[in-house]
């Protein structure tokens, strides 16, 4: 059981958004009332330490927060957070969404050749981009907001410079090719 918590906790971790039972238990390969239970305990176990992280619960619904006595801390640190310059990973990630959205995290992790899960969140905080889910796609795809074009003060995302020349790029669908046929012979190994 405490591998299965374990799973489950680094799930609710690791995703911006909530994650659904169902959901949980097709990730895991576990049955639902099993991951069920191991929720159930992980709840408990946060509620008794008294710590700064807590499981909310909304129907079958699951999501990992920040303690509601902590929310003026967590509340003054994302404001710093949000009006602070970005990072050049975050910028290099913010680039690529903006000339290549909506994409896919694994789209964008091959292009960048890192995990990018904290940079996401930070330019989701930051209003800079936010998800969109597709009924075909299992993975959320990314794409630049309002706020962001906003704040570069354009109307449109062609405006951006070069924008049908890098929007276009074949570079970036080779890097793409290229790690779906290795991944392909992988398999064939």
């Amino acid at each position: 059981m405490r591998s299965l918590k374990s799973q489950i906790e680094s799930l609710l971790f690791i995703t911006s958004r909530p994650l659904s039972l169902k959901n949980i238990s097709q990730i895991i390969g576990k049955k639902v009332d099993e991951v069920e239970k191991a929720i159930k305990e992980l709840i408990d176990e946060y509620d008794n330490r008294s710590g700064g992280i807590q499981i909310m619960r909304i129907a079958n619904n699951f999501q990992m927060s920040t303690s509601p006595s902590n929310a003026e801390l967590v509340r003054s640190f994302l404001k710093d957070e949000m009006t602070g310059e970005l990072t050049h990973p975050a910028l290099e990630t913010l680039t690529i969404i903006a000339y290549r959205g909506p994409i896919s995290k694994p789209e964008l992790e091959q292009i960048r050749g890192v995990n990018c899960s904290l940079i996401l969140r930070n330019l989701m905080i930051k209003g800079l981009i936010e998800e969109v889910e597709e009924k075909n796609n299992e993975n959320p795809r990314y794409i630049i907001t309002f706020n962001f074009m906003r704040y570069l003060g354009i109307k449109d995302v062609r405006e951006l410079p070069d924008y049908e020349k890098l929007s276009q790029s074949d570079v970036f669908r080779k890097i793409l090719e290229n790690s779906s046929s290795n991944e392909s012979k992988k398999d064939e190994i």
